[in-house]
């Protein structure tokens, strides 16, 4: 597995972490980090997503809201909720993540984490 894609895992296990309990991110970050004995590079490229998901995430949930209206974020599992985040913040903010492969992460994600109906909502 790339770096980046473990970058993205581990970043996904924290938001899940954070949108499950009242831990904080850098701690939770930090323990998984050592847990996962993460080379720097892909810690510093998770601690990007986190941030950048929690510091846009009404921004990111508005988004969500509008282009899938069917499924209230509300009652998305938190796995999609998660996803879905990761995959918007990088399209709109990440200059060096094409879009095809931000998309294509998160449908990866989705496959791995998510439950059998995922990829397809992803």
């Amino acid at each position: 597995m790339g770096l980046r894609r473990k970058a993205r895992v581990t970043a996904l296990q924290i938001l899940y972490e954070l949108d499950c309990t009242e831990h904080g991110a850098k701690e939770a970050l930090a323990r998984l980090a050592t847990e996962k004995a993460l080379p720097q590079e892909a810690l510093s490229f998770s601690e990007e997503l986190i941030q950048g998901v929690l510091q846009n995430k009404f921004k990111l949930d508005d988004i969500i809201k509008r282009f899938a209206p069917a499924f209230p974020i509300e009652q998305m599992s938190v796995i999609d909720r998660n996803i879905l985040r990761l995959a918007i913040f990088e399209i709109l903010f990440d200059k060096n993540t094409p879009i095809k492969v931000a998309i294509n992460e998160a449908v990866e994600l989705a496959k791995a984490f998510g439950s059998d109906s995922s990829p397809r909502l992803i």
